[in-house]
């Protein structure tokens, strides 16, 4: 946690990965974000990976909306929807944020809430632009990448684990966010940010230049766990460990050939090719068919804890397969001495490693990231505070069923 947004107010109406996480970025960095869900949690409150112990609270939750605080509202009636577009609408220069994954037309369009709030700025993630419902997965293979991904003698498209195109859309959209709120600021105007995960996809594909690569040349093939352009891939060691090496610098492939003794040999082809290795890393890509096997025959002769010493001490470029669970046992530098964790505890009774900010600050103190609320743990206080309402109105409001407290789920 960092103060550098301190009093920026963020409203949040969203689920999932991309809008909350956009808004955990804001709120890392000092802004206040609440959050507000239909009572008993929205789509993704009982979303897996969940505690196995105890309550069985998802760690997904948890993790996406650690330190917000928690309304939660009916959003069924017409009394629960004005309650929501108060909350968004509340007064104040550094109010009137609002971030989202509902649809573009409803209760929570732009156009309406503009209505009691001119200067309204939102931020709305999306599947398609066209307001076509998508997620990252099917996004991901409707442009492309599992067609990429997998073993070269296989046609089977290959899904990745990792959400990318969620993560990348909820860092761009607090980017968005944020300079809309400096238009704002300088201009007095609020307007509405739509950020579709296709078009976050697409760019991003285009940014690298494999938009222009496909259309002049086709489609990627697949490479399996090859490096595109450069000398990379995964070998096997004498001791059956697997390494990932990559020689992308001059100085990571002459690092690579001294530790193996390959740079007799390797001078070879290149006399043979009338090539450098050395001045262009797009060669040792084209011809790794020659380059491969004898960096793997030399790596296969060798320990992985002796070429782990001696690509260090080279400066070769290397890291080694593990699960997640080998990697945290085995490297400090992951989680227990990586100062963006500390220990907290959370309402599923679990107690973890929890992430605060993810740049570093060196003239900053990072502060202790905060736990996650319970579902509607701040409703009354957000009612009180934000629209200035009465202890005796709020208790209508618990009566009627409109609002919700604190939930144990």
């Amino acid at each position: 946690m960092y103060p550098l947004l301190q009093r920026l107010r963020i409203v949040e109406c969203a689920s999932f990965i991309a809008a909350p996480s956009c808004c955990l970025h804001l709120l890392q960095m000092g802004a206040e974000v609440v959050r507000i869900d239909p009572i008993g949690g929205g789509p993704d409150f009982h979303r897996w990976p969940r505690a196995e112990a105890g309550s069985g609270a998802s760690l997904y939750w948890e993790g996406l909306n650690k330190g917000k605080l928690s309304v939660a509202v009916d959003f069924g009636s017409p009394e629960g929807r004005e309650l929501v577009a108060q909350i968004i609408c509340a007064p104040g220069e550094d109010a009137g944020l609002f971030v989202t994954n509902f649809p573009a037309e409803g209760f929570l369009a732009h156009e309406r809430l503009r209505a009691l709030r001119p200067d309204l700025v939102t931020t709305r993630v999306m599947g398609w632009a066209d307001g076509t419902s998508a997620v990252d997965y099917t996004v991901n293979a409707a442009v492309g990448v599992p067609a990429m991904t997998g073993p070269a003698d296989s046609a089977t498209p290959v899904n990745h684990v990792l959400p990318a195109w969620d993560l990348l859309t909820g860092a761009y959209a607090a980017f968005a966010t944020l300079a809309a709120e400096r238009f704002r600021r300088q201009t007095g105007q609020g307007q509405e940010l739509r950020v579709p995960l296709s078009d976050v996809a697409l760019a991003s594909l285009a940014n690298m230049g494999q938009l222009a690569e496909v259309l002049q040349e086709g489609d990627r093939p697949r490479m399996g766990n090859e490096l595109f352009g450069a000398f990379g891939r995964d070998f096997g060691t004498a001791d059956g460990q697997r390494l990932m090496v990559v020689a992308i610098t001059r100085r990571q492939w002459s690092g690579l050939l001294e530790v193996l003794g390959l740079q007799v040999a390797v001078a070879g082809i290149e006399a043979a090719l009338g090539v450098s290795f050395a001045e262009d890393e797009g060669r040792r890509f084209r011809h790794r068919a020659v380059l491969l096997p004898l960096v793997e025959a030399a790596i296969a002769q060798r320990s992985a804890a002796e070429l782990a010493a001696a690509f260090d001490a080279r400066g070769v470029c290397w890291g080694p397969y593990r699960t997640l669970v080998e990697g945290i046992a085995s490297d400090p530098r992951l989680v227990n001495a990586n100062p963006l964790f500390a220990p907290v505890a959370h309402p599923s009774g679990s107690t973890y490693p929890t992430p605060g900010a993810m740049a570093t600050l060196p003239q900053q103190q990072r502060g202790v990231p905060p736990r996650a609320p319970r579902l509607g743990e701040h409703t009354d206080q957000v009612l009180a505070e934000r629209l200035g309402l009465s202890s005796a109105q709020i208790g209508r409001l618990h009566d009627q069923g409109r609002i919700a407290g604190p939930s144990k789920d």
